[in-house]
């Protein structure tokens, strides 16, 4: 089966996309001098303050572009659909971000993105640039809780995003914002359920199958395999199995505070991601959590796939002042 894509020609999907965001936000971003692939917040590097790029594969979008601004991060490197970008575009942006006070990378912990992300770094040490490396894991179903390190980063990252843009716009120094980014990703858990497969817009084929009455707990945002396979169950059902391997290793407290994401992962429609938050509410007031903040609809989608996931940062003071510190992106806002 061929997928129907509103594209020109697949190869050319990705550049031509980051044109129109660029005609689209003009405002927000600008492309880095000298590469078709890195691009910078108009309006954040600045003297003295702890630079931030991101960066991953095209085809999750708004991930990485989308939060670029004023708030968050200062930079995006982007790769071919569904792979890293390599090390030159990384380097242009911390080239691009540095303002003297170091620069963090980060990124989801996946093998091509580790190899090319520390090429740039080292290619940036030797242009006098400190850079520090955090890898978001919080894909709860990708490894087993003594291996968190290798678990792999999902939607997750828009909330230790967040707050590793905020410390560094907060003009914390480059230790204080690494230490609140390890704490937010340490702190951030995500699970996910694919009903439906993706298409990449050079193949326009699923990549991968599903029976027309199945759905995939833990599977991937790339289509890795998750952890289990099985009949089609009704919503509170898909809802409750996600957050029954998130709320144990949360291991939070009643009265505990939580920030919340249902992200939909390209074609799943928002009554159905809000039919997932009702449940997240009933269930995290009958665990005795308070729910400071919500955010729901597409965040880290995985082109058109068909599926959701649910992420709950478990929030201390510090990473709930610095979650809802003012940021402005091309495609997110919060706070004033």
């Amino acid at each position: 089966m061929t997928v129907k894509k509103i594209i020109n020609n697949g190869a050319d999907a990705v550049d031509e996309m980051l044109a129109g965001i660029l005609a689209a936000h003009p405002n927000h971003l600008k492309r880095v001098e000298g590469t078709a692939r890195s691009v910078v917040a108009v309006d954040g590097p600045r003297q003295g303050k702890v630079g931030l790029v991101i960066g991953g594969g095209s085809g999750h979008e708004p991930s990485f572009v989308g939060f670029v601004g004023r708030g968050l991060a200062d930079g995006a490197a982007i790769g071919n659909v569904f792979a890293s970008p390599p090390p030159d575009p990384v380097l242009e942006c911390a080239k691009a971000v540095n303002g003297g006070a170091g620069v963090l990378f980060m990124y989801g912990n996946y093998a091509g993105d580790v190899m090319n992300f520390d090429m740039a770094a080292e290619m940036a040490a030797m242009e006098d640039i400190e850079v520090r490396t955090i890898l978001t894991t919080d894909d709860v179903a990708s490894a087993p809780r003594d291996r968190r390190a290798d678990r792999r980063g999902v939607a997750g990252n828009v909330f230790v995003f967040k707050i590793a843009g905020a410390a560094a716009d907060r003009m914390m120094d480059i230790d204080a914002c690494e230490a609140a980014a390890r704490k937010a990703n340490d702190r951030t858990f995500t699970m996910g359920v694919a009903l439906g497969p993706c298409s990449l817009p050079q193949t326009r084929k699923p990549n991968f199958e599903l029976g027309d009455n199945e759905m995939e707990i833990g599977m991937g945002i790339h289509g890795e395999p998750g952890v289990e396979r099985g009949p089609l169950k009704s919503a509170n059902e898909i809802t409750d199995q996600l957050l029954d391997k998130i709320l144990p290793e949360m291991n939070a407290a009643r009265g505990d505070r939580v920030a919340v994401l249902v992200n939909g992962l390209g074609a799943t429609p928002l009554m159905e991601l809000y039919i997932m938050m009702a449940r997240v509410k009933e269930r995290l007031d009958g665990e005795g959590l308070v729910i400071h903040s919500t955010l729901v609809g597409n965040y880290c989608s995985s082109l058109d796939m068909m599926g959701a996931s649910v992420t709950l940062m478990h929030l201390d003071d510090e990473l709930q002042t610095l979650l809802d510190h003012p940021c402005d992106c091309a495609m997110f806002r919060s706070g004033r």
